[in-house]
């Protein structure tokens, strides 16, 4: 898909939404400015954003996957998913206090991640790309949150996708915990989870409620940076995609991930 947004434009949205993380105050949405926004000048914010952050002594801890369940991209009115970038200052300790007051509206979603030990590459990454690429598999935790209104406040138009993937995916936070494993020792389909809020048991879901397998996220992300001449780096940790909506948090909410045979993480927002 072309690119309608010229590099100018690009740049300026994203200071605006490095500001709105900044400063806790969401902006309008970028398709309520730019009625033709395509999905790839979306993408080019994505990365105009994250360069910033790197510019400003950010180092890239990963990846995420987001829309990949069927009713979230029938949500979205999508057919795929889209995808961000992790940094390090996303990144809390399994059981800690996470601070309430660095997001605007923060959320919870359970999801598997892949930890690298090979570079993935290429416009026709498999499944089996990314499983013999894979390190370990270890439960993990998102916090998204999201820079823009949902609702313009001016027109009254809706979010769209473009503003969510120029929203680097509502990427905010990540915690990993549990018990981590050889991609090969799991029946990952079948890795579930409940997510608890204050005891109360909020989400369930099963892995194989993202694309069928979460691996064919991480294969589908390969193929989707190739253009660009990206790549998936050892090392990285790569979020395949929740498999359970996503729960509010408050100031004072405990939250708890049960995955079963693969642990669990627990951290509360203060």
């Amino acid at each position: 898909m072309e690119r309608r947004i010229d590099a100018a434009a690009v740049g300026e949205l994203a200071q605006e939404l490095d500001r709105a993380e900044r400063t806790r105050e969401r902006i309008r949405p970028l398709t309520a400015r730019f009625a033709g926004m395509t999905i790839e000048d979306a993408y080019a914010v994505n990365r105009a954003w994250v360069d910033l952050k790197v510019a400003a002594g950010r180092t890239i801890y990963g990846h995420k996957i987001g829309l990949t369940s069927r009713a979230m991209q029938q949500a979205a009115g999508i057919t795929e998913p889209d995808y961000g970038t992790l940094l390090d200052d996303m990144v809390f300790e399994q059981g800690s206090d996470v601070p309430r007051d660095r997001f605007i509206t923060p959320r919870v979603e359970v999801e598997l991640a892949f930890v690298l030990g090979r570079r993935i590459e290429g416009a026709d990454t498999t499944i089996f790309d990314v499983l013999n690429a894979t390190d370990y598999v270890i439960p993990a935790v998102e916090i998204i949150d999201t820079r823009v209104h949902p609702v313009d406040p001016q027109s009254g138009a809706a979010r769209k996708v473009q503003d969510t993937i120029s929203d680097n995916a509502a990427n905010a936070g990540i915690i990993v915990g549990g018990l981590p494993m050889r991609p090969d020792s799991l029946d990952m389909r079948r890795a579930g989870a409940l997510l608890s809020r204050n005891g109360v048991i909020e989400e369930t879901g099963l892995a194989a409620g993202v694309l069928n397998h979460p691996a064919n996220g991480v294969a589908w992300l390969a193929r989707r940076l190739a253009p660009w001449g990206q790549a998936l780096e050892p090392g990285e940790v790569v979020l395949g995609g929740s498999f359970t909506r996503p729960v509010e948090g408050g100031c004072g909410d405990v939250f708890n991930a049960d995955f079963g045979s693969l642990g669990s993480i627990s951290f509360r927002f203060v």
